[in-house]
């Protein structure tokens, strides 16, 4: 490798810890304290950075989290609360580092999880606050299913909204597959856990400034370090992130969008086995006010490209605060106790007409859905669990038990009742406000009041083999009020969730694994379910699963492969003669194979990729159509595509310089069930140059779709012709400034 910026002195950071006082000072908190504060320059600085980003309580040493490769030996507790690392884990995880995705220019949790993960898409759109993934052949929030920190908040009326940017990122887990043994119903897809970076006791300072095309400006800071190191000895750390983002935006008019995401967090350490952390965190955002853009004679012309249609005076507003106080006691090397206590609030609101079709008769657009809707959401919560290490009939052994206990209350406020349409011309004109009489009023409030226990088991058959089993139970009580017409009803779900893996371990660095898990979704968002749908029972969905994970060629080479069969029952089905909703008969499956793998080509070169191929089916469902029920069997599921890639190579071959290349390819999807509103294929490029301007300041330009390609991320569908897509970015410019002391 050639030669690298001379870095600030080591010695001159040894001295001073020995100035320290060290007493109380957890062993796991050194490696970041003799750690130097520079900039990245390569793997070496990144690897350097991470270090520092890993806090005292989640550890450090080998099982650390390092921006490159697949992180085969670091220690997740997405798969697992035992703290396992993917060798020692019967599922398909991939731990993404923040660094990663802010190296390679992901300033959103979708991109870095779509560009860094494996088989994930995005299906993006402001009616699910942009949160929404499709992950195994399932699609939404209510398959796929998202924590912060690992806590769950509950979905409401299908909409995620929190957590959103990338700059507070210490790491975003990745599990695939079911997994309510872990988290509970709406995780049949698989989950997404975004850690925020921690406390830390060595002192830690970054900030970045961006500039970009339509309009772009982001600016970001990251403080972190030790609070009164002579007067507490190292008992009190604090780590603070806080970034903004605007831009004019790429349609027009509204489509300008902001945002802020503050992380402000505090650790308090009274000794070395006990350490409580008090966290809150804000996100703010006003996404861009567009909904898509239509198809005119089936495809996106460059004449509306850049449109939006929406009108002139459109709001959309989220406010997402998340308060949470962590516990952490270890009063011996086998016991480990945790309890997170936790308050989550949104806020939300829509002002828009939200549905375009051209209309080929008379040239104009069609405009539908003028809809205002507000969400208020409050959840308050406990989670607790205790893990114990020692023997089970002569058998090294890991047990571990807890409990979950949610209030979730939740308000919606819309104007369902009000039913206008208009039309505008497909270029120029005025496109309108929204019109007063429209406005919403209070519609329907729920309570949700969950409790679940769960227990987790690894037992240690020989030093190759090990068993592992996990367990579920969730009684969540469902109360909802009718605001206009006074009606109540109350509803109990109890849901079991489990699996069983064995993983076989033929040398330290490979492991192979097989498991079935058994896992369960709600027919729609569980705390919003309407009356019409509450007395369906949780769709039900289990998965076989066998792979294989390992290292070679002492560490430069990093490799997972899978192959699953998912199958989820009690679908909903529309049949002549049944309710107007439907009957739970419809059964679904999904069957594919993964690879991904990290390796160290050469030196100064580097390959990370990843490819999911599969097969999704609807195996029985049919629908009404024109009071005719038609059969969907064999169709693909909708928003599902069977091909996802990914591909980054990295060039470390110059001083001071890098040169990323990403590329992205994903498979053709359907906005309808009958398979005939199709959305083409795509691949995109993105490429990002780095230089090393001093040891502490990077200078990076980053271009985005590169080769200006159209794309839809999302889509609608009438009578099985495409209306309209929800474009993803053209290409974009973007060079950023960031600097550490």
């Amino acid at each position: 490798m050639p030669a690298r910026p001379a870095r600030r002195s080591v010695s001159a950071r040894v001295l001073t810890i020995r100035a320290l006082p060290l007493r109380g000072l957890p062993l796991r908190a050194l490696p970041a304290l003799l750690l130097p504060c520079g900039l990245l320059c390569g793997e070496a600085r990144a690897q350097e950075a991470v270090a520092l980003d890993e806090l005292a309580v989640e550890g450090s040493g080998p099982g650390r989290v390092s921006p490159v490769g697949l992180n085969l030996r670091a220690q997740g507790r997405s798969a697992s609360r035992l703290g396992l690392t993917p060798l020692e884990t019967p599922a398909s995880l991939d731990i993404i580092s923040g660094e990663t995705a802010r190296l390679r220019g992901q300033d959103t949790i979708a991109e870095a999880v779509t560009q860094d993960g494996t088989g994930i898409t995005t299906i993006a759109a402001p009616g699910n606050g942009n949160g929404a993934f499709t992950a195994r052949g399932f699609s939404g929030p209510n398959s796929i299913q998202q924590l912060y920190d690992g806590t769950r908040f509950y979905v409401g009326a299908g909409t995620v909204t929190f957590p959103f940017d990338t700059w507070n990122v210490e790491r975003i887990e990745v599990l695939r597959g079911p997994s309510s043994v872990l988290y509970g119903d709406g995780a049949i897809g698989g989950v997404i856990n975004v850690v925020p970076k921690k406390p830390t006791f060595a002192s830690v300072n970054a900030a970045r400034a961006v500039i970009g095309t339509d309009g772009v400006a982001r600016l970001a800071l990251d403080s972190g370090g030790a609070i009164g190191q002579a007067e507490f000895g190292n008992t009190f750390a604090y780590r603070l992130n806080v970034s903004g983002n605007r831009a004019d935006g790429w349609v027009h008019p509204v489509g300008d969008f902001r945002n802020l995401a503050v992380s402000a967090a505090l650790l308090f350490q009274p000794s070395p086995d006990l350490a409580f952390t008090l966290s809150h965190d804000l996100g703010y955002q006003e996404p861009a006010r567009y909904w898509g853009t239509p198809l005119v004679e089936g495809r996106i012309t460059d004449l509306v490209r850049f449109r939006n249609y929406n009108i002139l005076d459109p709001k959309v507003t989220w406010a997402d605060n998340w308060t949470q106080l962590k516990t952490e006691w270890t009063p011996s090397a086998d016991v480990t106790i945790r309890n997170t206590a936790y308050r989550l609030t949104s806020s939300r609101h829509w002002l828009d007409v939200e549905q375009y079709a051209f209309n080929r008769g008379t040239g104009l657009v069609d405009r539908s859905d003028y809809l205002e809707i507000y969400h208020s959401q409050e959840q308050v919560g406990n989670r607790f669990d205790a893990a114990f290490k020692g023997s089970l009939f002569g058998f090294r052994n890991a047990f571990l038990a807890g409990f979950d206990v949610n209030r979730i209350d939740f308000r919606h406020t819309n104007n369902f009742f009000f039913d206008k349409s208009d039309s505008v011309p497909l270029v120029g004109g005025f496109l309108g406000t929204f019109p007063p009489e429209g406005r919403a009023t209070p519609a329907y409030r729920t309570r949700t009041n969950q409790a679940s226990v769960f227990a987790e088991d690894r037992v240690i058959l020989t030093d190759r083999l090990s068993f592992l089993t996990g367990v579920r139970f969730d009684a969540p009580t469902l109360q909802r009020e009718d605001l206009r017409s006074g009606t109540q009803f109350e509803r109990t779900y109890k849901s079991l969730g489990y699996r069983f893996g064995l993983v076989y371990n033929p040398t330290p660095d490979s492991a192979l694994y097989a498991q079935y898990s058994f896992a369960t979704d709600p027919v729609g968002s569980l705390i919003t379910l309407s009356q019409s749908l509450a007395g369906f029972k949780l769709a039900t969905g289990d998965q076989v699963e066998i792979g294989a994970k390992g290292l070679a060629f002492d560490g430069a080479l990093e490799w997972t492969v899978a192959g699953y069969r998912i199958v989820k029952d009690n679908l909903i089905s529309r049949l002549p003669g049944s309710s107007a909703v439907g009957v739970q008969v419809g059964s679904q499956s999904s069957q594919g194979f993964e690879l991904a793998l990290g390796w160290r080509v050469a030196p100064g070169w580097r390959l990370d990729g990843n490819l999911a191929l599969l097969h999704a089916q609807y195996d029985s469902f049919s629908q009404i159509e024109n009071g005719a029920a038609v059969s969907y069997a064999g169709k693909q599921p909708i928003d599902v595509p069977e091909r996802v890639a990914n591909l980054w190579l990295t060039w470390d071959g110059l001083r001071d310089w890098t040169a990323r290349i990403g590329l992205q390819n994903v498979g053709q999807v359907y906005s309808d069930f009958g398979n005939t509103a199709r959305r083409p294929a795509y691949t995109l490029v993105n490429a990002v140059l780095d230089h090393q301007v001093t040891a502490d300041s990077r200078l990076s330009l980053r271009v985005y779709n590169l080769f200006d390609k159209v794309y839809a991320i999302s889509g609608n569908a009438v009578g099985g012709v495409g209306t309209n897509w929800l474009l993803g970015r053209p290409r974009s410019v973007e060079v950023a400034y960031t600097v550490t002391w």
